[in-house]
């Protein structure tokens, strides 16, 4: 699997979970790999060291992804470190799981900062580093589009200010070729949702397909988006989710 050979790719939130699964798989591809972290810097030289045991490059940059100027910053480094910029990967996100009457403006301005100002400001920063026939790949999320649980309103509607990001890059970019599209997964068992945590049982309750997923199906997902073979598909969502919009 080299269908990726030469190219060069930015993983936010690259150190743990889907994230680093997909840096690895990019990684697995043939492309040389920058993944950002925030505070899990043993982490992070883990997926450094996985991906040049595979003969890739690789840097770990430590970037506070509520910070935009830090983000757009990170961008750059990363560019300048792997000599260019093929694919960007915006996957680094948080969650406040509550109904909204507890919800406070604090954490309004928390998630969003992470989950839509950071990513607009990866995404502006990455546009002129980008080569033509680039990739933008943003991780969503099922909630965007459907709602089956209560507590879900912060998260959801940041979710869906990244496929309206996502759909407006696609029209934007077209003519140099650049796709821009949205991995949308559902129940994944990472740190932030176990598999075995206690809203696992009425998360599954909600699938097609009575299991959580796993970080590599995702990765593989948006392995293909950068991959050749999605060159003709931008602004659309590709969702991965057990059937939890079925």
């Amino acid at each position: 699997m080299n269908e990726l050979l030469g190219k060069k790719a930015l993983v936010t939130g690259g150190s743990r979970g889907i994230g680093a699964a997909t840096a690895i798989a990019l990684a697995e591809r043939g492309a040389d790999v920058a993944i950002t972290y925030n505070a899990s810097a043993d982490a992070a030289a883990k997926v450094v060291k996985e991906i040049e045991s595979l003969g890739r490059r690789s840097v770990a940059l430590a970037v506070d992804a509520a910070d935009a100027i830090a983000v757009g910053d990170g961008v750059r480094r990363a560019a300048n470190s792997l000599g260019g910029l093929d694919i960007l990967v915006n996957n680094a996100g948080i969650g406040a799981i509550a109904p909204i009457g507890e919800l406070t403006l604090d954490d309004v301005d928390r998630v969003l900062a992470v989950n839509v100002r950071g990513v607009y400001a990866a995404t502006q920063a990455a546009v002129p580093l980008l080569a033509d026939g680039g990739r933008l790949i943003h991780l969503g999320s099922c909630v965007s589009g459907r709602v089956t649980t209560p507590g879900m309103t912060l998260y959801g509607m940041s979710k869906s200010a990244v496929t309206g990001l996502s759909k407006a890059l696609a029209r934007e970019l077209g003519p140099r070729r650049i796709t821009s599209n949205v991995v949308r997964p559902g129940p994944i068992n990472t740190d932030m949702n176990p598999a075995d945590g206690p809203f696992a049982a009425v998360q599954i309750a909600n699938l097609a397909i009575d299991r959580f997923g796993n970080s590599t199906e995702i990765a593989a997902a948006v392995a293909y988006l950068a991959g050749p073979d999605a060159a003709y598909i931008t602004g659309t969502e590709l969702t991965i989710d057990g059937g939890h919009t079925a």
